[in-house]
């Protein structure tokens, strides 16, 4: 059986282009080493992609976690108990 959650679209829409920022930073981050650009500099923009990439998943563990409030019984029935969905937030946290 394959389970899912029935994430809204706008929430996946937000996740997708969270991303889709996140990979521009991280060729960004390429050129910069290519370019030899200074150490520093790369290091804030590897930090900002990585606060970039961990704020797409917040949304997505949010959208999961109200979708079990609003219906715990489909979610139980689609794999995803509330602690479920609680362990994926902490692993962000």
């Amino acid at each position: 059986m394959i389970s899912r959650m029935d994430l809204p679209e706008e929430s996946v829409a937000d996740v997708i282009r969270r991303l889709r920022k996140v990979e521009g930073q991280v060729r960004g981050i390429q050129q910069m080493l290519l370019d030899n650009r200074d150490c520093r500099d790369v290091v804030n923009q590897m930090s900002a992609a990585g606060k970039a990439l961990d704020q797409a998943g917040f949304v997505l563990v949010a959208a999961g976690l109200t979708w079990c409030l609003q219906d715990p019984e489909r979610s139980a029935s689609e794999g995803y108990e509330l602690a479920d969905v609680q362990k994926m937030f902490n692993k962000l946290a």
